[in-house]
């Protein structure tokens, strides 16, 4: 056997990589949290917060886009305040407003309560379902229910026609005009709400409604006494997102009467008020008033549900 030679090298020892100071790792894991959250904040400052400001800003001043820019101070609102056509808008805001979100809610909580409790078949399908709605283009609804509320061939005139009513046109007519805002309002929200009382709903154990019923209570006495407690926040929550969504309606009475709807405005709600005079008369700063004016009566509802919560919180 031949003997063979091997030669070790000695291995040089590897310097460790530099290790940062305890100081800065302990800045480093401070700042980490507020560096992953801060592209939110920054997105939000430019597109939310500051045209927010700026909109305060723009409404003490004679706003000409293209021309001169006035300060005026408070003139704007009191024009505001002495013009019919900001309380005509107003008082279509909240008659819409009226039409639509009680029916809505009332309707997504007996939904709500039914899809709990029934035994259904593809009882997931069903729940899903009413999502449809809410997915579907606004402007697709819009040719519908234009189509069912025509005055003469909409399905809704013929079947009144049939008991002896006579033809209404709703475009035409304050309490129909509103009436056919509130319906697509209605359709398109309701599932929305629905399923949030659903999912509200199935925190609540069965044991309780089977107790109850054992005890002798009755659908009408379990639904009150049961379901509408269980629900109180998600109620309260739904009842002041609606309301602040019906205060800035804009889509469906723009997609269904243009801007106006008629001489008497009567399809106009605040939105549409300020839409037209920022966008169609190029009244800046009197359309940012109008919209001060707006965030005022967004702030008292939100005022109003804090006030509630925190009363509910105390009853229990």
């Amino acid at each position: 056997m031949t003997a063979v030679a091997v030669t070790l090298t000695p291995v040089r020892p590897v310097a460790p990589p530099p290790v940062a100071s305890r100081a800065t790792r302990r800045l480093g894991e401070r700042l980490s949290p507020y560096a992953y959250i801060a592209p939110f904040f920054v997105l939000f400052a430019v597109f939310g917060l500051f045209p927010f400001a700026f909109t305060f800003y723009v409404a003490l001043f004679d706003w000409n886009p293209i021309g001169d820019q006035v300060f005026i101070g408070a003139d704007n609102f009191t024009r505001m305040f002495a013009d019919p056509r900001f309380w005509n808008a107003a008082g279509n805001t909240v008659s819409i407003w009226a039409l639509s979100t009680v029916p809505q809610l009332l309707l997504a909580l007996v939904l709500a309560h039914v899809l709990n409790h029934a035994r259904l078949r593809f009882a997931l399908f069903f729940r899903m379902s009413v999502l449809v709605p809410y997915i579907t283009s606004v402007a697709a609804t819009a040719v519908v229910f234009a189509q069912l509320f025509d005055r003469d061939y909409g399905l809704l005139n013929w079947l009144l026609g049939l008991v002896g009513v006579a033809p209404i046109d709703f475009v035409q007519s304050t309490v129909g005009s509103h009436v056919l805002i509130a319906t697509m309002v209605t359709w398109r929200w309701f599932g929305y709400n629905t399923l949030l009382y659903l999912a509200s709903l199935q925190a609540v154990p069965q044991a309780v409604f089977e107790a109850a019923t054992i005890d002798g209570a009755g659908p009408w006495q379990r639904f009150r006494h049961i379901t509408i407690p269980s629900l109180r926040p998600v109620i309260i929550f739904t009842v002041v997102t609606s309301t602040i969504g019906g205060l800035q309606i804009f889509t469906e009475p723009l997609l269904i009467a243009r801007v106006t709807c008629g001489t008497v405005r009567q399809c106009q709600t605040l939105t549409l008020f300020l839409y037209e005079q920022g966008f169609g008369e190029f009244q800046f700063g009197y359309g940012s008033a109008i919209g001060v004016a707006l965030f005022v009566m967004v702030v008292v509802i939100a005022a109003v549900n804090f006030l509630l919560a925190g009363r509910i919180k105390a009853d229990r």
